[in-house]
């Protein structure tokens, strides 16, 4: 199986790697198992201890999890060096913290428990594009409300804030404040993500109530590429917005 073979190769047993990821020993003898996958948390950790990236081992995870129609953007989000996110209600999902994104996926318990779990671990999954060894470029512009709205309660706004400041820090990721005062501006007409490959080519995520639309026409990019540049040019610098995300993340103490 992949992962015994990364584990010899790092000079692991499934004894010595459960110790080092913090499970007993009989769940790494599961992963040597074809198709038994581990929780997201344990998945990243056993990459770090191979010395390895999630992808390498097992693969196939989020594309067996994802629905059909996302398969694309995945494909493409996963090779982009450049990627652009606007958000007016929800943070995005590359910087949800778990107990932010449950709350989300489970809002009007639309989906049963299954379903929700499957779906947060396949988001904290996508995460590991922002921490690989060559990330791309992330720039986010949320809108205010999407920091002030009690998804999930106190506790885990304030979790999600210090987890988006912590994130602030690193230098391949930009957060944009539109600020509450803001009166209309393009973004109101609902979120998107721009993606640029290595190749330059340039891709579109569109979601909405039902899945989410890949579009890379010449003209569908030029017109999300000018309401990036509407909304971005009416948020806050990066520091300006770290300032006012601590005075959120005060709030929720």
């Amino acid at each position: 199986m992949p992962t015994g073979g990364a584990m010899n190769e790092a000079g692991h047993t499934a004894h010595s790697l459960a110790e080092r990821v913090g499970v007993d020993r009989k769940t790494t003898t599961r992963w040597l198992v074809k198709d038994h996958i581990p929780h997201p948390a344990h998945r990243t950790a056993a990459a770090e201890a191979l010395g390895v990236d999630t992808e390498d081992i097992w693969p196939d995870t989020s594309r067996r999890r994802n629905p059909v129609w996302f398969r694309p953007w995945q494909e493409f989000e996963r090779e982009a060096t450049l990627l652009r996110s606007y958000q007016p209600l929800v943070l995005p999902g590359l910087l949800q913290t778990e107990a932010y994104a449950r709350a989300v996926l489970s809002i009007g318990g639309l989906r049963g428990r299954t379903d929700v779990d499957r779906l947060v671990a396949t988001r904290l999954s996508r995460q590991a594009i922002l921490t690989k060894d060559d990330p791309p470029q992330f720039a986010a512009v949320v809108d205010e409300t999407a920091l002030r709205r009690p998804v999930g309660g106190r506790a885990t706004m304030r979790e999600q804030a210090r987890a988006l400041l912590a994130t602030c820090e690193a230098p391949h990721v930009r957060l944009h404040v539109v600020p509450s005062a803001v009166g209309a501006y393009a973004g109101l007409n609902g979120p998107f993500v721009i993606g640029t490959g290595a190749d330059h080519r340039m891709a579109v995520y569109l979601d909405n109530q039902l899945e989410g639309e890949m579009v890379s026409a010449p003209n569908d990019v030029a017109a999300i590429l000018a309401a990036w540049e509407n909304v971005r040019g009416e948020a806050l610098s990066h520091w300006q917005s770290v300032d006012l995300l601590r005075e959120v993340a005060e709030s929720w103490t």
